[in-house]
């Protein structure tokens, strides 16, 4: 069960949309202000000329510091954009109480074991995902549309190599807490711990509430070849809140599923490992239904296994 307490007019089901529209406006506005102030502090923390921005984000910079630059844009801008957004709006305006005592004790090695292995079903499960949803082909009346969305994950794509491109292993320890320590801790509070509970009191579904949550997640990234497996993967962490009543498991999965690329990419440079990340097809058929089989069975124990503990509690 989601832990999200309160009882502000505006969190009435009554109120749904206004109470959505207010939290749409709030995170745009905390992740606009956040980056346009990381912009402007740029050239005082990395020495790097406004009139260099534009080459560095699109991926065409070659400023010694510009990877590090872009990466702390991308941390204030994104991860903490995002808890900022979740604090703003359950802290001032739903005067929420998040129960985080109660949530700290339900998270036991035996869950952070199990959200490990969830976590390894997933990663080869949602493989199967990401290659079915890299080669949709549109109607040809959609051909425009294709083409244009095609164009922009390139670019997407560019940006991702460039960022993930490490130099050394400064370079690469930052892209560990942007991209999955505060990305994993910002997003999954904003949008398990606050926008799920809320669209489950609106909805009156807590099935409806996770899906909802994981295809507004996954939108919000502005990638459709990557929806399908990133709102897959959004339920995942949905269901891990919903299961144990604890935030913290979703915050784990979501880390360590980051890291995990972020490390695998960093040991491919090096040369320690094979893997490409623009590559779609790299786990088998058979490798990645297994993973759906540890990814059923391991929510199973993991149900079984925190249902006592929220009970207890």
């Amino acid at each position: 069960m989601d832990i999200y307490k309160t009882q502000v007019p505006i969190t009435s089901k009554s109120n749904w949309l206004l109470s959505i529209v207010v939290m749409v406006l709030v995170t745009f506005g905390v992740l606009i202000l956040l980056q346009g102030l990381g912009l402007l502090l740029l050239p005082f923390l990395f020495d790097i000329p406004l009139d260099e921005l534009t080459a560095l984000f699109t991926a065409e910079s070659s400023h010694p510091n510009g990877r590090m630059a872009f990466l702390f844009v991308q941390g204030l801008g994104g991860g903490l954009g995002f808890l900022v957004s979740g604090l703003l709006i359950s802290k001032v305006i739903d005067k929420a109480d998040f129960g985080w005592q109660q949530q700290m004790s339900r998270f036991k090695f035996m869950g952070f074991a199990l959200t490990l292995l969830i976590m390894v079903g997933s990663v080869l499960f949602n493989s199967l995902l990401i290659d079915w949803n890299a080669k949709i082909v549109l109607p040809e009346f959609l051909s425009k549309l294709e083409q244009m969305m095609r164009s922009k994950e390139d670019e997407l794509m560019a940006l991702t190599k460039y960022l993930t491109d490490f130099e050394n292993v400064g370079e690469f320890l930052m892209g560990i807490l942007v991209i999955g320590v505060l990305a994993g801790i910002g997003e999954e509070f904003l949008f398990r711990g606050v926008l799920q509970p809320k669209l489950h009191l609106f909805t009156g579904n807590a099935h409806v509430a996770i899906w909802l949550s994981a295809f507004i997640f996954s939108a919000i990234h502005f990638q459709f070849y990557g929806f399908f497996p990133r709102m897959m993967l959004g339920a995942v962490f949905g269901y891990l809140y919903l299961y144990s009543g604890s935030l913290v498991y979703p915050i784990v999965g979501h880390i360590l599923n980051n890291t995990f690329t972020v490390v695998l990419v960093y040991l491919n440079k090096l040369g320690q490992v094979e893997f490409n990340i623009e590559e779609t097809d790299q786990v088998s058929l058979p490798i990645a239904i297994l993973g759906l089989v540890i990814l059923v069975v391991g929510f199973k124990v993991f149900k079984d296994k925190t249902q006592h503990i929220k009970t207890d509690g």
